[in-house]
């Protein structure tokens, strides 16, 4: 029988997952308080239009296809007060709330410490600085596609995957919103129809064709696994792809750990 065995929100576009013992999944498919904040570049701090929908490109602010030391911060969220900490191992990199100056304090703080990082020189272009904290911290905008989806992926795809790059994989690569354990391996990925997971069900929508995000170790943010090709030369996919994407059928609801996974 197959079970959900994690669940994670994003809060900021880009940073520390947020572990979860319940999760709620809006009518729109988006997970109720994920990616609620984002660092977007100067040119790029307001929306683009897509089909009629908000849509903020990861191209257009920091994330970790591009940025991978992010990953070696910790944030965390306080949603009640709306303030965000960001630790750098043992060191507080800042903590501030969401008005005027403290989203400037945040910005300039993450500023210096990605230009401190390989990737640092990424800043340099027209129209990067100042980066700007945008979103009201409460409603979750910030996703990859103008459509919200919830992200999937079997426990058994990564095992494979492990199994095949010779060395340990963390499931947290991914940065799925449910992690699933008893599907065979790949398995979520020929799902079509309807899945009820816990009180939601969904339409099986597109697969998630991953990026160098996936190269990037959760803890370090060195890239030190090439994920992709793994996926494409070891494994045989066409696409590096794992996981996939689902949408709610009617209005949403809530899903816990522990929940089962029944496939129409």
């Amino acid at each position: 029988m197959a079970r959900v065995v994690a669940l994670t929100r994003y809060p900021v576009k880009g940073f520390t997952a947020e572990p979860l013992e319940s999760l709620t999944v809006q009518p729109d498919g988006r997970v109720e308080g994920d990616r609620v904040l984002a660092f977007r570049f100067a040119r790029a701090a307001e929306p683009e239009d897509r089909e009629g929908l908000e849509y903020w490109p990861k191209s257009k602010g920091l994330a970790l296809q591009d940025f991978p030391a992010l990953a070696a911060l910790r944030l965390s969220y306080d949603y009640a007060a709306r303030r965000v900490r960001i630790m750098h191992g043992d060191a507080e990199l800042i903590e501030a709330g969401l008005d005027e100056v403290g989203r400037a304090q945040m910005s300039e703080a993450v500023t210096e410490y990605v230009r401190s990082t390989p990737e640092g020189a990424r800043l340099r272009g027209p129209g990067r600085l100042p980066l700007v904290l945008v979103g009201d911290g409460i409603t979750s905008r910030f996703q990859d596609r103008p459509r919200g989806f919830v992200s999937v992926h079997g426990q058994a795809s990564v095992d494979a995957l492990e199994a095949e790059l010779g060395s340990v994989v963390d499931s947290r690569r991914f940065r799925s919103n449910l992690v699933i354990e008893g599907l065979p391996a790949w398995q979520e990925l020929e799902w079509s129809g309807e899945v009820r997971i816990g009180e939601v069900t969904f339409s099986t929508e597109g697969p998630i064709v991953r990026c160098l995000a996936t190269h990037a170790n959760p803890d370090t943010g060195v890239r030190d696994a090439p994920v992709l090709t793994t996926l494409t030369r070891g494994i045989g996919q066409k696409q590096p792809t794992l996981g996939r994407l689902l949408l709610p059928s009617g209005r949403g609801g809530i899903i816990r750990i522990g929940d089962e996974v029944r496939v129409a």
